[in-house]
Protein backbone atom coordinates (compact mmCIF):
# COMPACT_ATOMS: atom_id res chain seq x y z
CA UNK A 1 0.00 0.00 0.00
CA UNK A 2 1.27 3.52 -0.46
CA UNK A 3 0.31 7.10 0.25
CA UNK A 4 1.01 9.95 -2.43
CA UNK A 5 0.96 12.93 -0.36
CA UNK A 6 1.01 16.57 -2.45
CA UNK A 7 2.13 19.70 -0.48
CA UNK A 8 1.39 23.04 -2.09
CA UNK A 9 1.71 26.64 -0.84
CA UNK A 10 -1.54 28.22 0.20
CA UNK A 11 -3.41 30.82 -1.69
CA UNK A 12 -2.09 33.81 -1.28
CA UNK A 13 1.33 33.09 -0.25
CA UNK A 14 4.37 34.56 -2.57
CA UNK A 15 5.93 31.55 -4.60
CA UNK A 16 9.15 32.80 -5.80
CA UNK A 17 10.10 29.43 -7.47
CA UNK A 18 6.74 28.92 -9.32
CA UNK A 19 7.42 32.79 -10.57
CA UNK A 20 10.91 31.70 -11.76
CA UNK A 21 9.45 29.06 -13.54
CA UNK A 22 6.44 30.40 -14.87
CA UNK A 23 9.29 33.21 -16.49
CA UNK A 24 11.24 30.27 -18.05
CA UNK A 25 8.67 28.39 -19.38
CA UNK A 26 6.95 31.81 -21.17
CA UNK A 27 10.52 32.20 -22.80
CA UNK A 28 10.41 28.74 -23.87
CA UNK A 29 7.07 30.08 -26.41
CA UNK A 30 4.34 28.47 -24.09
CA UNK A 31 1.51 31.32 -24.03
CA UNK A 32 -1.92 31.89 -22.22
CA UNK A 33 -0.12 30.52 -18.73
CA UNK A 34 -1.78 32.82 -16.06
CA UNK A 35 -0.32 31.24 -13.22
CA UNK A 36 1.94 28.53 -12.28
CA UNK A 37 3.21 27.82 -8.78
CA UNK A 38 5.38 24.80 -7.65
CA UNK A 39 4.60 22.02 -5.14
CA UNK A 40 6.52 18.86 -3.35
CA UNK A 41 5.21 15.13 -3.68
CA UNK A 42 5.51 12.30 -1.26
CA UNK A 43 5.18 8.29 -1.33
CA UNK A 44 5.43 6.48 1.49
CA UNK A 45 4.92 2.88 1.08
CA UNK A 46 3.40 0.97 3.96
CA UNK A 47 3.25 -3.05 4.73
CA UNK A 48 0.53 -4.66 2.60
CA UNK A 49 -1.09 -6.23 6.07
CA UNK A 50 -1.90 -2.84 7.49
CA UNK A 51 -5.26 -1.44 7.25
CA UNK A 52 -5.52 1.54 4.91
CA UNK A 53 -7.52 3.16 7.55
CA UNK A 54 -4.06 3.15 9.99
CA UNK A 55 -2.15 3.63 6.63
CA UNK A 56 -4.34 7.14 6.11
CA UNK A 57 -4.04 7.95 9.25
CA UNK A 58 -0.38 7.32 9.77
CA UNK A 59 0.21 9.31 6.36
CA UNK A 60 -1.90 12.40 7.49
CA UNK A 61 0.06 12.77 10.83
CA UNK A 62 3.65 12.22 8.55
CA UNK A 63 2.02 15.12 6.52
CA UNK A 64 1.23 18.08 8.50
CA UNK A 65 3.70 16.89 10.86
CA UNK A 66 6.83 16.56 8.88
CA UNK A 67 6.37 17.55 5.33
CA UNK A 68 4.04 20.50 5.33
CA UNK A 69 4.40 23.30 6.99
CA UNK A 70 0.95 24.02 8.45
CA UNK A 71 1.44 27.99 8.40
CA UNK A 72 1.90 28.32 4.36
CA UNK A 73 1.17 25.06 3.10
CA UNK A 74 -1.40 22.53 2.60
CA UNK A 75 -1.46 19.18 1.92
CA UNK A 76 -3.29 16.11 0.58
CA UNK A 77 -2.94 12.73 1.09
CA UNK A 78 -4.17 10.01 -1.37
CA UNK A 79 -3.88 5.96 -0.28
CA UNK A 80 -3.34 3.35 -3.54
CA UNK A 81 -3.53 -0.59 -3.08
Amino acid sequence: MKAKVYVTLKPGVLDPQGKAIHHSVELLGFENIRDLRQGKYFEIAFDAELPEADARQAAENIAGNVLANPVIEDYRVEIVS
